[in-house]
């Protein structure tokens, strides 16, 4: 459906996105990940044609991004992190003027709009200003500008981002259910997001990719790593050099400080038992745990170790591989 192939952006003598290559299947969920500045939104912007690569070519089912410009757009719809919607309309006056600039006209732009609408469930404030809309309906019509005219691939960056979980809970429900007739791009920092829609991942960091795979496989290539969750008290350097100086240890990632606590997750090999020996190890650097715990692999884990690059790069590709 999607086809990228060396895809390269600078902005000056920054290099945003990094020969990025890979393929998204029709008719399913991808959940597009990576931390702030990894190039999400610019890959994004060039998928949709809002933004020219510097070097690489994007394929929309077939029809190339910048030579056919009006065969692939009409393929994609796009919802950017900050809904493009004009405040002084109506949800309704707002989507016909989409629709128009989409190239529909009469009776089908009527039928269009009418069919956004329910499946947004956005009929019951259609006529208000979208000024006076909540941030979950704002978000609900910038889907529906999105999908209007019934594009095969879906494109959301951040759909999710400023809602409260009820919002959150309905906006995943309904993205689930456009899924089922289309394919959907998803851009998140909520893993939780990715665990409960998406059937496949991509992450990327610094410009690069790093992972393609499903959920589940990822976790599977990293079951070879027996991992913990340290809250210990004390500087975030002694408590670092004191664990990974530790028999077994693979590597210690420091997730966050407050005050004088570090919450430290910590890789260890499958086979080693390090609790009593990381135990010591702190106690002789005088910083006292307050909490160590075995963890199960998560979705959440798996991107803290890809982008902070303790493991290498995991593609579809080399699991295939390994299958065989």
């Amino acid at each position: 459906m999607i086809e990228v192939r060396n895809l390269t952006k600078y902005y000056g003598p920054h290099k945003a996105v990094d020969n990025l290559s890979f393929t998204v299947e029709r008719g399913q969920i991808y959940g597009f990940l990576g931390p702030n500045g990894a190039g999400k939104s610019t890959t994004m912007n060039i998928l949709t044609g809002c933004l020219a690569a510097t070097e690489g070519t994007v394929l929309i089912d077939g029809h190339d991004i910048l030579e056919d410009q009006i065969a692939a757009k009409k393929c994609i719809g796009y919802l950017p992190e900050l809904p493009p919607l004009y405040p002084d309309m109506t949800p309704r006056e707002y989507l016909m003027f989409v629709g128009e600039a989409k190239g529909l006209s009469g009776a089908e732009l009527r039928k269009a709009v009418a069919y956004v609408c329910k499946r947004t469930s956005i009929e019951d404030v259609a006529n208000r200003l979208i000024r006076h809309l909540s941030k979950g309906y704002k978000q609900r019509v910038g889907i529906a500008q999105a999908i209007l005219g019934n594009p095969e691939i879906i494109i959301l960056d951040e759909p999710s981002v400023g809602l409260d979980p009820t919002q959150i809970i309905e906006i995943r429900d309904l993205i689930k259910d456009l899924a089922k007739e289309r394919t959907v791009i998803l851009s998140t920092h909520i893993m939780q997001e990715v665990t409960a829609i998406c059937n496949h991942v991509l992450i990327i960091n610094k410009g690069k990719l790093l992972a393609n795979d499903t959920p589940e496989n990822l976790s599977d290539i990293l079951m070879d790593r027996t991992s913990f969750d340290l809250v210990v008290k004390g500087d975030s350097v002694k408590v670092l050099n004191a664990v990974q100086a530790v028999k077994g240890v693979l590597s210690a990632s420091i997730l966050d400080t407050e005050g004088d606590t570090v919450h430290v997750l910590v890789d260890c090999a499958k086979d080693a038992d390090p609790e009593e020996d990381i135990f010591y190890a702190l106690s002789d650097a005088r910083c006292p745990i307050i909490k160590i715990e075995r963890q199960e692999m998560t979705l959440e884990q798996v991107f803290i170790r890809i982008t902070s690059q303790n493991i290498d790069t995991i593609t579809e590709t080399d699991s295939d591989k390994e299958d065989n």
